[in-house]
């Protein structure tokens, strides 16, 4: 039975190490934080409980599948609402768009607010499905090691569909001229890692992925897909330490002889990096078996780091949603302090996630539990007086644009940016996404999942194939466990 070594438990990793369990092998995670997670870590204090990090249960379809190789559901572990409206954007004072849930209530609401714009949308969603589904079936669980997986016969039928070679601004506006829409459609680039018009029109399956599929919320928190995916792994005997900060991969000749966690060496006869692979890269393994130089990292293009803040009030607020987003402020000047000239930004959009508005679990009964995200460019300088800068500019606007009193409410208070990402996760620049999908960043382009010179050395995670985002990792996952296995002609090759 071979034995495997997985360096941290993020979604990623906890996939690898359920799928590698399933097939036959001893698999062993080491993490060096008190709990599972990664940047999906979950904290309670004073009867408040904060998902750290991802808030936007997107893509359902992709959590049900991981569990049905298992024989279990969603269903098994956690309860899921499709929230209704999906989410709030204000653009401004008195002037905000609840989004709805389903394809006629959005195509009634794209027709209200431009004429004609009805059908277009339903042949804009149309052209989103192909996408999402040639991508997801046909690009997103290949390994990225060979361009041949390219050559797909479905994604060679409608390549012209996949609109790799243009932008997504250009074809959204294509359709629409509406700002708000606009807007709308162009939102979840800013967490994909470039500005609209440097984000390869293929990603618009996320529009997709958000209106037919739908906003989802598993009750108690995000956090209940980790725990459904541990206690998936420990049925399958995956054994967990945690508190355990993997210092050095120890190698001989061109293989990787076993890990060193808290001045003892871990053998194995494979090891799964689902750390920062920047960090693994360049600090974990000898120099002479990087796969990539030092320079080759400072050249690539991250994804936003986010300035965060964990806020429990003790009243209820009428002016959000469960997802609320705030777009008052120039969506196109925020996006090239990120992405084009880094800074922090001037006027920056932010959003709130109020799951208390959904889940009253989440906190004390009549409170609201807040996580408050600004996204700003990775590798700024991080200083307490700045995150309290921001801190009040963003309740200024908070309270100004809903016109709700949120200051003296405050009954707790957390920030996190910057220099907790690098302690917490040794995240290169403190980035929180990892790379921005541009084109050149997009599928085999990605870093490899294989080590380059150590034959049973391998990585995954958000800086690999297929990329960032919960679901992404939790397929990166999977698709670097059949990749180990098939290295192995292992007996119980993994099925997708």
């Amino acid at each position: 039975m071979a034995h495997v070594a997985i360096i941290g438990s993020g979604f990623s990793g906890l996939a690898a190490a359920c799928f590698l369990a399933k097939a036959g092998c001893r698999v062993s995670v080491l993490e060096k934080n008190s709990s599972a997670g990664g940047r999906a870590r979950q904290f309670e204090v004073d009867g408040f409980r904060f998902d750290m990090g991802p808030s936007w249960y997107w893509m359902p379809d992709v959590f049900e599948k991981f569990f049905n190789h298992f024989g279990k559901t969603t269903g098994d572990y956690y309860h899921l609402t499709r929230l209704d409206p999906s989410y709030r954007i204000y653009f401004g004072k008195r002037d905000h768009l609840d989004v709805p849930s389903g394809v006629d209530a959005l195509a009634d609401m794209f027709e209200r607010l431009e004429t004609g714009s009805g059908k277009v949308f339903r042949r804009f969603l149309a052209e989103g499905k192909f996408k999402y589904e040639a991508g997801i079936n046909n690009l997103v669980y290949k390994n990225g090691l060979s361009f041949t997986d390219l050559f797909d016969p479905a994604v060679i039928r409608g390549f012209t569909r996949l609109h790799l070679f243009r932008s997504v601004s250009s074809y959204v506006r294509s359709f629409f001229k509406e700002p708000r829409l606009i807007k709308l459609l162009e939102f979840p680039m800013l967490f994909l890692g470039a500005t609209p018009e440097k984000t390869p029109a293929l990603y618009t399956l996320m529009n997709y992925a958000d209106m037919a599929l739908g906003t989802w919320y598993p009750h108690g928190g995000m956090y209940r897909i980790v725990e459904a995916m541990i206690s998936v792994a420990v049925e399958l005997d995956v054994e967990f330490t945690f508190n355990s900060n993997v210092t050095a991969i120890e190698t001989i000749g061109r293989r990787v002889k076993g890990v060193w966690a808290d001045s003892k060496l871990v053998h194995a006869d494979h090891v799964i990096a689902s750390a920062d692979y920047q960090y693994v890269d360049q600090h974990l393994i000898p120099r002479e078996f990087s796969n990539y130089g030092e320079s080759y990292w400072k050249n690539r293009v991250f994804a936003p780091s986010c300035l965060l803040y964990y806020v429990g009030l003790n009243k209820k607020l009428d002016g959000i949603l469960h997802h609320t987003l705030f777009f008052d402020e120039d969506f196109e000047q925020h996006a090239r302090e990120i992405y084009e000239q880094p800074q922090w930004p001037s006027a920056p959009q932010f959003y709130v996630s109020c799951p208390s508005k959904t889940d009253n679990t989440v906190g004390p009964a009549n409170h609201e539990t807040l996580m408050i995200l600004v996204p700003v460019a990775a590798g700024l300088t991080d200083r307490n007086d700045i995150r309290e800068h921001y801190f009040n500019l963003v309740v200024e606007r908070f309270e100004r644009i809903t016109g709700e009193q949120m200051r003296p409410h405050i009954v707790y208070k957390r920030s996190y940016a910057h220099n907790d990402f690098m302690t917490d996760y040794n995240a290169y620049k403190g980035n929180a996404y990892g790379l921005a999908n541009t084109l050149l960043q997009t599928a085999n382009f990605k870093p490899s999942i294989r080590n380059k010179k150590l034959k049973n050395l391998f990585y995954t995670g958000q800086l690999t194939v297929p990329g960032p985002g919960v679901p992404p990792s939790i397929i990166s996952g999977q698709v670097v466990a059949r990749e180990l296995l098939r290295t192995q002609n292992a007996k119980n090759p993994i099925s997708l």
